[in-house]
């Protein structure tokens, strides 16, 4: 296995993560292409990794040490209740043992770790990936070596050939249109808003200081919940929150394919919907807080999940969201990138040949990926799609609700990875 060629397509957070995974196991060139030439560290969505997933990935050496992180401890679920105070009224609080992150600082941070061997071009669009073995070739002169490599088409033409070519280029994944055409987003009923802000801004809510700050607030209402936490950011601390509910009437968003107003690019019509639903749902305090966001700090996408029939085949191998689209709630999409590349990186040291490496990989993040979409969807049906009476709800109700989601699951944030 060592000495082999690797194309990683797609170079954010599992892109960089894969190609530093199989420089260190052995792998003799390693090239990413990702399509973006701009700053990917401007992105400044949050996320969160489990305490003890994020101990076993920089154990494995897939999260780099010293990416800021913000420590949280608990999660409250609070109800608007207008006798109860601006803040509204607390019906259940759970531990939460996981640290939050900034998109962007994570991916720096993973992107200065790549190794220098590895070649990172960005501005390189990949239009098609052929797996090993189903090209025409170009005539009698092909020989049986390059028949045994996947072919990866560039947008200005050209072709380069890989012994292995890993998708790690998300929900539009090329590599998995080439591995398992049939296997496409599907639309789960209910968009995501998304903004940020400033955390000193809260200042401006006089009387209503924040006493959470380690703390995942869920507000909830019917239709929906809105999660917001603290991130580190690039210039100071910030308030992120993903809000979850039926979409905007009157077709403002496109629902037939995976899709997003990015940052900036809310409607009009999208912004007023955004207003009157949380005067309409939330606590005095927590419509304030998500009022004070910039504009070109929200957005709104439609909820998608994904199952990819296969996840490698044919010298191709999907990571990340290429080979599982989770709707957001199991908040394990970062840790469960770093494992398929700690997972990929372990299978290649042991692997005496590219398709035991591939069969291994697919029975064991294949099966992972299942598992994570399933839950999941579970979580959306009962946080989004069919919302209890949270009002009448106390602590003992919640937490029985709780364990229904889970149905087995030891929590949210992904399982560990088999030895």
């Amino acid at each position: 296995m060592r000495g082999g060629t690797v194309a990683v397509i797609g170079g954010s957070i599992a892109g960089c993560a894969v190609a530093t995974a199989l420089a260190r196991a052995g792998a003799g060139q390693v090239v990413v292409l990702e399509r973006t030439g701009g700053r990917l560290e401007d992105r400044g969505v949050g996320l969160c990794v489990h305490d003890e997933r994020a101990v076993e990935l920089r154990a494995s050496g897939a999260l780099p040490e010293g990416i800021a992180a913000h420590p949280l401890r608990r999660r409250r679920w609070v109800v608007r209740d207008d006798a109860e105070g601006p803040g509204g009224r607390l019906i259940w609080q759970q531990p939460f043992p996981f640290h939050s992150y900034h998109w962007g600082l994570l991916w720096r941070g993973l992107r200065e770790s790549v190794p220098a061997m590895v070649v990172y071009r960005q501005g390189e669009a990949v239009t098609a990936v052929e797996a090993a073995g189903t090209g025409t070739g170009t005539g009698t002169g092909t020989s049986a070596a390059e028949g045994d490599r996947a072919r990866v088409r560039l947008a200005d033409g050209s072709v380069e050939r890989y012994d292995l070519v890993v998708g790690a280029d998300g929900y539009r994944s090329v590599v998995r249109a080439a591995l398992c055409a049939d296997s496409r987003p599907h639309y789960a009923g209910y968009v995501c808003w998304r903004g940020n802000v400033d955390a000193a801004r809260l200042d401006e809510l006089v009387g209503l200081a924040d006493p959470f700050p380690e703390a995942v607030t869920t507000v909830c209402f019917p239709g929906g919940t809105c999660v917001v936490y603290r991130i580190p950011g690039p210039g100071g601390p910030r308030v992120n929150w993903v809000l979850y509910a039926a979409p905007p009437p009157d077709g403002q968003l496109r629902l037939d394919d995976p899709t997003s107003f990015p940052p900036g690019a809310l409607t009009p019509g999208l912004a007023e919907h955004l207003d009157a639903l949380l005067e309409r749902e939330f606590p005095p305090y927590w419509r304030r807080a998500l009022a004070l966001t910039d504009p070109a700090d929200t957005f709104v996408q439609p909820i998608y999940d994904l199952e990819a029939a296969r996840t490698a085949g044919g010298r191709l191998l999907l990571a990340g969201d290429a080979a599982s689209v989770v709707r957001p709630h199991n908040t394990s999409g970062a840790a469960k990138a770093l494992q398929d590349a700690t997972a990929l990186a372990d299978g290649w040291r042991r692997s005496d040949s590219f398709e035991e490496l591939l069969d291994g990989y697919h029975r064991a993040r294949g099966a992972a990926g299942r598992e994570l979409v399933a839950l999941a969807r579970r979580l959306g049906r009962a946080q989004v799609e069919r919302t209890p009476a949270w009002a009448a709800m106390d602590g003992d109700g919640m937490a029985a609700w709780w364990r229904g989601q889970l149905d087995g699951a030891p929590g949210i944030g992904g399982r560990a990875m088999a030895p």
